[in-house]
């Protein structure tokens, strides 16, 4: 029996195995090579590795962590998970069984893109929903934010900071006088309607089209879609969650443990704020830590 089992190896759950490795525990890292930010270009913000394709800073991380003989990379699937704290079952998607005294969910979210032309084919390029990781690229360019709720109005206010222009789709929400009143006093525009297309070229956006046939211009768009768990075991599992606004998170406490002792989470499953490579690593090590200090005798 292995002491940590972690699903999911993309940042967060490399930087527990890290963690548990040098503290020379035996870990199984199952991971499908599928992480959120495969999209993109470039991943931004990550001390000593800015500017540098996520998919290249994930494979020299795994390379790193060969130099520790007791962390094993599975490329699998997760396909059930039972038992409890000391001893946990997990079975893959090619039948084989593994078992822990400890468990760490990391296998993030999928974001959910809108039954939109041109949408998906731009996430990642030039529809992108943070400033913190794309914003300094497109700082005093034209950009374009589509309304999602409440919080949009906060993001108006953090744009500020990158852009002098912004243009604002309503998108079929109903914002409310005072708000409008507030975008007005900033000189930011409100185009009404639906966004029925994403014009594009390779991914870079040439125009935002409206149900009603008129289509405005941007350099770059923010959106934040709704997303879901990329798996469902903490559902079998039963673990506690929290509602965001743009979906559901893994309930933890300040350790990383979830509701159920001995299994913890970290990354944007359960990270009901904002989601970045720095705080998926940040969270996934502390997990690490957590586990094998739980593990103590």
């Amino acid at each position: 029996m292995d002491d940590v089992i972690i699903i999911g190896g993309s940042f967060a759950g490399l930087a527990a195995a890290l963690q548990l490795g040098r503290a020379r525990r035996k870990v199984v890292v199952l991971d499908t090579g599928q992480p959120r930010n495969r999209f993109a270009g470039h991943s931004h913000g990550l001390l000593g590795h800015d500017h540098k394709p996520p998919l290249d800073i994930l494979a020299e991380a795994r390379q790193q962590l060969t130099r520790y003989p007791t962390v094993r990379l599975v490329n699998a699937r997760a396909d059930s998970i039972s038992g409890i704290i000391d001893n946990f079952f997990v079975v893959t998607g090619e039948g084989e069984s593994l078992g822990a005294r400890r468990l760490i969910l990391s296998y993030g979210v999928a974001d959910q893109m809108p039954d939109v032309p041109g949408f998906a084919e731009s996430w990642g390029t030039s529809i992108v929903p943070c400033p913190y990781c794309d914003g300094f690229e497109v700082a005093d360019q034209h950009w374009g934010l589509v309304w999602s709720g409440p919080p949009s109005h906060n993001y108006v206010r953090l744009y500020h900071d990158w852009t002098e222009t912004l243009t604002v789709f309503a998108d079929g929400h109903d914002i409310s006088p005072d708000i409008r009143a507030d975008l007005a006093r900033r000189n930011i525009s409100v185009v009404e309607g639906r966004i029925a297309e994403i014009a594009h070229h390779r991914g870079r956006i040439t125009n935002v089209n409206l149900e009603s046939g008129r289509n405005a211009g941007v350099d770059i768009l923010f959106a934040h879609p709704r997303n879901t768990p990329s798996a469902r075991l903490h559902e079998s599992l039963g673990l506690a969650t929290v509602n965001t606004p743009f979906g559901i998170a893994l309930k933890v406490d300040d350790r990383r443990e979830t509701s159920t002792p001995g299994i913890y989470a970290a990354g944007d499953l359960a990270n009901p704020a904002m989601a970045s490579v720095t705080t998926a690593i940040s969270q996934g090590a502390t997990a690490g830590i957590s586990a094998q200090q739980s593990m103590l005798v």
